[in-house]
């Protein structure tokens, strides 16, 4: 039997510890039932209970599912838009997620899937230190497809130089107001020196 304040109250039978429990204003809560003899324990279990749930949920709020995002081209999508695609891939495997990155085919360009091939080592070479392949490019009817997933070494990397920059941007606009103020401070000349020796 273990007390409310987590003491240990010694060996006894069912009803005692019903008695001492009910003095208490409080539950018996059996603990481990196939010891021998019973471990049993004097809590308030409504309140046990509710930490409990707390406690789950807040370890579901840090865990963060890694959803999986597409990111389509075509064979002749052009630098600029490949560049823009490239950017929400990153951002994507920056916050933990998978990426699926699609080349879609239309009518004769099916024949000409290497390219797609190209396109996606392309991709790959690009997001390189971010990125590593975890599905190799296969065909799927008329769409070529690979999965990347974020290198957490290299993310983590990311995220602390980010940090940093943030901090000297943060420091330099700092400095830069402050430079300004005192600027700003200085005293003006006096109008009214300048109109007596003016005239």
């Amino acid at each position: 039997m273990i007390g409310a304040d987590s003491e240990q109250l010694g060996v006894m039978s069912p009803e005692e510890a019903l008695v001492k429990a009910r003095e208490a204003g409080l539950d018996l809560v059996e603990v481990a039932a196939n010891s021998k003899p019973p471990v049993c324990r004097i809590m308030d279990y409504g309140r046990y209970k509710y930490e409990q749930k707390k406690k789950r949920s807040g370890q579901q709020k840090k865990a963060h599912a890694a959803a999986l995002k597409e990111v389509k081209l075509r064979p002749g999508t052009d630098l600029h838009d490949l560049e823009f695609k490239l950017n929400n891939a990153r951002r994507f495997l920056l916050e933990g997620d998978k990426v699926k990155i699609t080349v879609m085919f239309r009518g004769r360009e099916m024949v000409h899937t290497h390219r797609g091939r190209e396109q996606l080592q392309q991709v790959v070479e690009q997001l390189k230190p971010l990125a590593k392949v975890e599905t190799e490019p296969r065909m799927e009817g008329r769409f070529l497809s690979m999965i990347v997933i974020a290198d957490r070494d290299a993310v983590a990397d990311a995220k602390r130089a980010a940090a940093q920059e943030a901090k000297r941007a943060a420091a330099a606009v700092a400095a830069a107001t402050a430079e300004n103020e005192r600027a700003g401070s200085k005293p003006a000349p006096d109008d009214e020196q300048t109109q007596t020796t003016a005239g």
